[in-house]
Formats: structure tokens, sequence, C-alpha cells
């Protein structure tokens, strides 16, 4: 039903920040206070528009769109998962930022911005002013946003990537004799991870990569095998960010080239019957992988 194209929208990523006009540095109790504040003006029994259309429009907003775009944020599950697409989303930016073109005079401000953090946080509030002031324009102006949280993405990752490549420029002194050490805590989880897969104990394999991966967020390894845990557990929306993010860090990573084969083949060819009788839908040109970040909410 509702469909933006703008921003980061354009990745067929649901940018749940630019639903709630928050940034993108928010924390959970501004963004529980602005969904709120959003949802007394929505809510039908509280909303002020008089026009029976604006009040209907109003009412499906609010659930179709900033509702799940808060419960993405209130479950932590969720939560993490969104945060890891949202960095994988992030890096693809800066891989294809000439193909990047701001549509709106605010987003080419912030991209030539040298405070370009400031400059994103009060063009946010500017724009969230005025978000759902008008059922009809909440689309258009949440597309703004998103095109700003692009934008402040590309700013920041870039800066990111500049401090990687000083740091590589660097000399590298040379190492002291290496001293044999034990096995890191993340190389002891992903051993026992792999013992508990074997024994298909997915649900403590799964928990004891989580922890890993807290520890260590880049680690191939972690991702590829929990990206299996969940193809094992026949949960291909959890498992593709994990598979997609051990195959970044690593693109010969053993246990993500083995989740993605088994997931490819569980995945019928477009246009059959799964096993339900409903019929699949066809696959955009990227396939399975091409389609990483998401659907786009209706």
């Amino acid at each position: 039903m509702f469909e933006i194209k703008q921003g980061l929208f354009q990745f067929e990523f649901m940018d749940d920040h630019g639903i709630l006009g928050v940034s993108l540095e928010a924390e959970f109790d501004d963004i529980r206070k602005r969904y709120m504040q959003i949802a007394r003006r929505l809510h039908p029994d509280t909303c002020p528009f008089e026009n029976p259309q604006d009040r209907e429009l109003a009412k499906q907003l609010l659930a179709k769109l900033v509702s799940p775009a808060y419960n993405q944020f209130s479950k932590e599950a969720e939560r993490k998962e969104y945060t890891l697409l949202l960095k994988t989303i992030g890096d693809r930016i800066v891989k294809e930022q000439h193909n990047l073109k701001p549509q709106t005079e605010a987003a080419q401000k912030l991209l030539q911005s040298s405070d370009y953090q400031n400059a994103y946080e009060s063009a946010i509030k500017e724009l969230a002013k005025h978000q759902y002031e008008s059922p009809e324009n909440a689309l258009e102006i949440t597309g703004q946003i998103s095109e700003l949280n692009l934008i402040y993405l590309l700013r920041k990752n870039q800066k990111g990537a500049a401090h990687l490549s000083a740091k590589a420029a660097e000399p590298t002194p040379t190492p002291p004799t290496a001293i044999p050490k034990k096995d890191s805590f993340v190389e002891q989880a992903c051993h026992r991870a792999e013992q508990l897969i074997a024994s298909q104990n997915y649900t403590q394999a799964a928990s004891e990569l989580k922890d890993a991966i807290k520890r260590e967020p880049d680690n191939s390894h972690c991702h590829g095998l929990l990206g299996l845990v969940y193809v094992k557990q026949n949960q291909p929306k959890l498992a593709t960010p994990h598979i997609n993010r051990a195959l970044q860090i690593d693109p010969k990573q053993p246990q993500a080239l083995e989740a993605k084969k088994e997931l490819e083949k569980s995945t019928p060819p477009a246009g059959t019957k799964s096993k339900t009788g409903q019929q699949t839908a066809k696959k955009s040109g990227g396939g399975l992988f091409g389609g990483l970040f998401g659907g786009k909410k209706k």
C-alpha cells in the first residue's frame, strides 16, 4: 500500500528510522517518545483530522508503517538484525557512491557540509516537525528524511574508510617473537558451536555464536556459522544477513558458502508452487542474495 523509492528505501531496505523521523544515532528512549507522539496524532481516537479520507489514511499509516517500524526497535533480536543490515547497506553505499544523486536541497547541503553530524541532526528535526502534519504528505517527507539518512551513512562510512586507509599507510612495526597462546573466547565459542551443530543442538549453537559476535562483530567465522545455524532451523530471513556479512569479510568463508548453497537449494524456482500450494514470487534480477535488504511493506 505504501511505497517509497527515495533514500535508503531505493535499496529495498525498510528505513524504520526514516518512518519514525529519528536520526540513525537515536537512543531507544528517544525512539519510543517519538513513536508515542506520532501514534497520538494518527490514532483514530486522538487524531485531529476531520476529513474521513485523512482519518482513514492516518489509521493505515499507523497500523502498516509506523507501528511495525517501532516494533523493529522494541524487540532486541529484531533490533540487532536491523543494525546488522544497516551496517551492511552502509558499506554498499560507499561502494556505489558515484551513482548516488541527492534529490533534495537538504541532502545536497549535507553532502557538502563540513560539520555533517550537527547538520544532519538539525535537518532531521526540522523535517520531523512536519512529517505527519498531513497524512497525504507523510510519505514524501519520510522519503526526504531517508535521503538524509543515506547521505549521513555515506559521510560516516567515508570517514571510517579514510581512517583505515591512513592506518594501513603507516609502517608496520616488526612484531616481537610470537608467544603461543590459548584460543580466544571467540575461537572457543566457534569450536563449541561446530560441535553443537554436528549434534543438531542448533539453539545452543546460536546462543554461543551470538555471544561471540558481541565481542567480535566482524568475525567472518562466527557470522558464517550463525548463518548456517539459521538455515538448519529453516529461518532464511535471519540467516541471510549473517551469510552476506561473512562473505563480505571473507568471500571464501566455508560455512557461509555452505549455508548459501543450502538456502538456494531450499528456495523453489520462480513461478512454481511450494508445498503449501502457494505460488512463489518471481525473483528480481539480483537473485536470492540480490534481495538482501528485504522487501517493501505493503
